[in-house]
C-alpha cells in the first residue's frame, strides 16, 4: 500500500494578471490533514478544484495514487432529487457501487435518515450540506478534498464533521481542507497548516 496519496510539485497559479501563489509543494500520506488557511481570495478554493483536476495549472504537477472526493461551496445536489437519489447518481457516475443498507447508513450517520426520500429543494441549507457529506462518506475515496466543509452547518453538524474527519484519517484516508476553522479539535494527530498568506 502506497503511503502517499497525493504529490504536487511546483504548482504556480494566478487570477489574471494576480498572483495568487508559487511554487507551491505538497505531500499528502494516509492518516494525513492538511488545512489550507489564508485571507479571501488568496487560492484556497482554486488550490482544491486544481488538485481535484478541475483547473490547469500555470506551471507544476500533481500526481495521485488513491481515489478522490471534492466537495466544494455548494452541495452539488440535484434540488428535484432526494438525498438517496442524489447519492445514488454521483456514485454510478464515479464507477462505485454501494448497497442499500451502506447507504442508509451514511445518510443516518448524518441525521437524514427521516428526509432521505425528500427532495433537496425542501431541505435546509443545512440538511442539503449533511446530504452531500453523507455522500462523501458513501464514496469511500481515499482522499477528501473539502472546501470550506462546516459552511451552513449547526455546532453539532460542525463536530460531526471533525468526528467524519478524524474517523477517515484513522481509517488511511487523509484530507486536504480549505477553512478558517481548526478541524482537528477532537483528539486526532494535528493538522499540517498551509498559510497561503504566508
Amino acid at each position: 500500500m502506497n503511503d502517499r496519496l497525493l504529490v504536487a510539485e511546483e504548482l504556480s497559479c494566478a487570477a489574471g494578471a494576480r498572483q495568487l501563489f508559487e511554487r507551491l509543494n505538497l505531500v499528502l500520506r494516509r492518516g494525513d490533514l492538511v488545512e489550507v488557511r489564508g485571507p479571501n481570495g488568496s487560492g484556497k478554493s482554486t488550490l482544491l478544484r486544481g488538485l481535484a483536476g478541475l483547473r490547469r495549472w500555470q506551471r507544476g504537477r500533481v500526481e495521485r495514487h488513491g481515489t478522490l472526493d471534492y466537495l466544494g461551496h455548494k452541495s452539488g445536489l440535484g434540488a428535484s432529487l432526494t438525498p438517496l437519489e442524489n447519492i445514488r447518481y454521483g456514485l454510478r457516475l464515479k464507477g462505485r457501487k454501494i448497497d442499500d443498507d451502506e447507504l442508509a447508513a451514511a445518510l443516518g450517520r448524518l441525521g437524514l435518515r427521516a428526509a432521505r426520500h425528500e427532495p433537496c429543494a425542501m431541505l435546509s441549507a443545512g440538511q442539503r450540506r449533511r446530504a452531500a457529506l453523507a455522500a462523501l462518506l458513501a464514496g469511500g475515496a481515499d482522499i477528501w478534498l473539502l472546501d470550506e466543509p462546516l459552511t451552513e452547518l449547526d455546532e453539532s453538524g460542525a463536530d460531526l464533521v471533525r468526528n467524519l474527519v478524524d474517523e477517515h484519517r484513522r481509517a488511511g484516508g487523509a484530507a486536504v481542507c480549505a477553512t478558517h476553522v481548526r478541524l482537528d479539535a477532537c483528539g486526532g494527530a494535528p493538522a499540517t497548516v498551509l498559510d497561503l498568506a504566508a
